[in-house]
């Protein structure tokens, strides 16, 4: 018997350590430590946790702690993440968000159930309910003076390439009518509270407009989600013909490259730092009194290096401004100089390596646009 289960460990060990079961089959996380008996993939624990509230897709053991028979070794060998990914994710849609171990729980989980439980990406041309170009449905949306979330109908459309939102059921005209291509959707549950908070940002006048809505069902919000990705994905192929489709893939929704409280001071320099909350999307740094404002209290393009931009730790000698947090950070463009605050020298570093990130890449025509827009506002 000890003979037996040495040797089912040591096989157990020559599958795991295989290239292709290096990384989580679900979410990318290098080394993991768990694999599903029933479906054959290696996972992280993370993974793991989703996959046990599906006992009757996917069994799940530890491959440290738990005992593994010959016929689970087998089995785990036959298939193992490149065969399983294979069958479960063959047809998945271009436009259709595959989340990372960074991503929230929600996005994740869905994106499991989605391969092993509803089946979507086995079959090709199959219908989805994010993939016929309309959907319309409730959003509990979060209100922009009193902070409640209510009901409220909302109808995204690939024919008119538009999101609207509407305050009552029956009303004919909407709220908002959004062009497609100016939206972007992050997930946000810790900020607005809600497991399943999505954040949904538009330019309207060319100016950043947030509304923050949620869905009992954590199918219902991703299923938003996706389909928001798959209409503006039909859109911009229509209005770019020649761009490939990950070039287009690429430009839809994105997560913000970093958020969190930073002290600022006015263009003077001799204003007292006020904390304010900042997000930083691609080249836009908006700042807000509150996380969850509707609109920015002001903005910041930050360009290319070649153009002028640069990040600079510290603050300027003889900064006269009143701080109460001492990380201080200098943005620097063509026009003036931007000076924060940070409260930890972690925070400082993060978001130092934030700014270099997007000013070490070149402008596109469009970025240059804004730029110019930026400019003729100030």
């Amino acid at each position: 018997m000890a003979g037996g289960n040495e040797r089912s460990m040591k096989a157990l060990k020559e599958v795991w350590k295989r290239a292709e079961n290096s990384l989580c089959a679900d979410c990318g996380k290098a080394d993991p430590d768990w694999a599903s008996s029933t479906l054959g993939v290696f996972i992280c624990l993370s993974c793991s946790g989703i996959h046990r509230n599906i006992p009757s897709i996917s069994k799940v053991k530890s491959l440290k702690m738990d005992y593994w028979d010959d016929a689970q070794v087998q089995f785990l060998a036959k298939h193992g993440n490149a065969v399983t990914k294979a069958i479960y994710e063959a047809h998945i849609p271009i436009y259709y968000y595959q989340p990372t171990y960074n991503d929230c729980q929600v996005l994740r989980e869905q994106w499991i159930r989605a391969k092993y439980e509803r089946k979507e990406f086995t079959e090709p041309g199959k219908q989805l309910p994010y993939s016929d170009g309309v959907k319309e449905g409730i959003l509990w949306k979060r209100g922009r003076d009193n902070g409640q979330f209510l009901p409220r109908k909302f109808l995204l459309s690939e024919r008119e390439g538009c999101l609207k939102y509407f305050t009552k059921q029956d009303a004919k005209e909407p709220k908002i009518n959004v062009k497609i291509d100016v939206i972007n959707a992050t997930f946000q549950p810790e900020k607005i509270g809600k497991p399943n908070g999505l954040q949904i940002t538009y330019l309207k006048d060319n100016k950043t407009r947030n509304i923050f809505v949620y869905h009992e069902s954590g199918k219902e919000v991703v299923d938003w989600f996706n389909a928001i990705r798959s209409v503006q994905f039909h859109y911009l192929k229509v209005a770019f013909p020649i761009a490939s489709d990950n070039e287009i893939k690429n430009r839809l929704t994105r997560n913000f490259l970093k958020e969190g409280y930073m002290e600022k001071t006015g263009p003077k320099q001799r204003e007292a730092f006020k904390k304010r909350w900042f997000t930083l999307d691609h080249r836009r740094l908006m700042y807000f009194k509150d996380p969850l404002d509707a609109f920015a209290k002001g903005e910041v393009f930050v360009g290319s290096g070649e153009n002028g931009y640069s990040v600079q730790k510290g603050l300027p000698s003889g900064t006269q401004g009143n701080f109460s947090w001492h990380y201080g950070i200098t943005i620097v463009t063509p026009d003036r100089e931007y000076l924060f605050t940070c409260e930890t020298e972690s925070d400082q570093l993060e978001w130092i390596r934030a700014f270099t990130s997007v000013i070490n890449q070149a402008m596109t025509p469009q970025e240059y646009a804004i730029e110019a827009y930026f400019k003729f506002k100030s």
